[in-house]
């Protein structure tokens, strides 16, 4: 096998993960019906197939060694405590077809980010760097469309354009998770 090939055999069967942030277990039931309201007007299920809930993902890395995350998760929280998270906005990729609520930014959820990245700088972000401090869009998906034929995309936003409102709540929990289909959540440790 040549050297290029051997390469990308070996990028492709890296295990991949995520550092996301979870929200408080009322914010969490708004944002479920909102991605449920999809679902239940036969727009589209993919957000639900993959058995995530709702969150914010902080950070993404290849073959993390899980019991040194864990580890460095638990000293993460200890100087890292709960917030206000305001979920204000409506928006979307369109390369990527991924339709989202954004929390509204703030110095807080900027340091958590970069915090955490300084943190678990021993883990490869090689791919990732969208999700790397200065390139994060901070986002909460509510409905996956590239799949979907092209139209759905269009419904799908109409829909949660016209039943967002805004939520108001908190930054509860952090967690490790594997990104497989469906989603793994490995570990998950309250903020302070």
């Amino acid at each position: 096998m040549r050297e290029k090939d051997q390469k990308t055999s070996e990028e492709d069967n890296r295990m991949q993960y995520a550092i996301e942030m979870y929200f408080d277990k009322d914010s969490e039931n708004k944002i479920m019906e909102l991605i449920q309201k999809v679902a239940d007007a036969g727009i589209s299920r993919k957000f639900l197939e993959w058995k995530t809930r709702p969150h914010v993902t902080l950070a993404c890395f290849n073959d993390v060694d899980e019991d040194r995350c864990r580890e460095l998760l638990d000293m993460f929280v200890q100087s890292h405590k709960k917030m206000k998270a305001h979920l204000d906005s409506v928006g979307m990729f369109t390369d990527t077809k991924t339709i989202f609520v954004s929390p509204m930014m703030s110095r807080k959820l900027y340091d958590l980010q970069a915090d955490l990245h300084k943190i678990m700088n021993e883990f490869d972000t090689n791919g990732w760097e969208w999700y790397c401090p200065d390139n994060w869009v901070p986002h909460c998906t509510l409905a996956l469309t590239r799949e979907d034929e092209a139209h759905v995309f269009y419904e799908a936003s109409n829909l949660i354009l016209y039943e967002f409102d805004k939520i108001c709540g908190t930054y509860f929990s952090i967690g490790l998770t594997k990104i497989t289909f469906p989603v793994e959540e490995i570990y998950t440790v309250e903020l302070s």
